[in-house]
């Protein structure tokens, strides 16, 4: 396993992108659900848990935005993983293919961008480790519940569900959002609070970002086969 950090990337994101998040959140915000880029100490905490897998390891990354996260994850892996990032903003996605173009020609995994809504995305491979820096609580119930079932179905068996929120966002939304707004929230979760029970959870507060955000990480435990059974014993 090579958890080695690389700086031979073709693309960082840096001035340039941050002007794009911030044209793109103005924008659209409830796609993009947040007002800063993520910062490094976020990114490091969600991509920590692909580094206890043993190589050669497969890595889903959803909603990389302008590649904070994307990049982290460059960083962490080898030659011999392979990382797929999963964006719907078009500029965005533009924005990924470049930075991750020469990634393994430098040392770091095969990489694929998807342009995709990850509910959509075709693809039968299941993966160590999800990433998902989607804004849960600015979707619709339902859509959420769709994309949990789907990471349902592309997690291994021992795989590990990272994803983040920021802190005080319930309590900001009842006093500046509609009702509606307030009861959606809400709802999303409670989702994610029964989600939480299928896992081996951990939670830590990430205060160096802006806003300060929770990290989620839900592990899979792999049950041990049972023994066999002597047919004598039970004859």
């Amino acid at each position: 396993m090579n958890d080695k950090p690389r700086s031979t990337r073709s693309v960082r994101p840096g001035v340039n992108s941050s002007a794009m998040f911030l044209r793109e959140a103005f924008d659209g915000f409830r796609d993009v659900g947040a007002v800063a880029p993520s910062s490094i100490s976020l990114a490091r905490a969600m991509t920590a848990p692909v580094t206890r897998f043993d190589g050669p390891r497969t890595v889903l990354e959803v909603g990389a935005g302008t590649g904070p996260i994307t990049t982290a994850l460059l960083d962490r892996l080898s030659p011999t993983d392979r990382l797929d990032v999963v964006e719907t903003n078009p500029r965005f996605a533009a924005r990924l293919r470049e930075l991750t173009r020469d990634a393994h020609r430098f040392g770091g995994p095969r990489t694929h961008v998807h342009e995709s809504r990850i509910e959509l995305m075709k693809n039968d491979i299941r993966y160590d480790a999800i990433v998902s820096g989607l804004p849960f609580t600015n979707f619709a119930p339902g859509t959420v519940r769709d994309i949990l079932t789907r990471y349902d179905e592309l997690l291994t068996g021992g795989g590990c569900l990272t994803y983040f929120a920021y802190r005080g966002t319930r309590r900001l939304r009842s006093v500046t959002a509609s009702r509606e707004s307030v009861r959606r929230h809400r709802q999303v979760e409670e989702l994610l609070t029964e989600y939480r029970q299928r896992f081996t959870v951990d939670c830590k507060t990430i205060w160096a970002n802006l806003p300060p955000a929770l990290v989620w990480e839900l592990s899979r435990e792999v049950l041990p086969n049972p023994a066999p059974t002597d047919p004598q014993v039970n004859a």
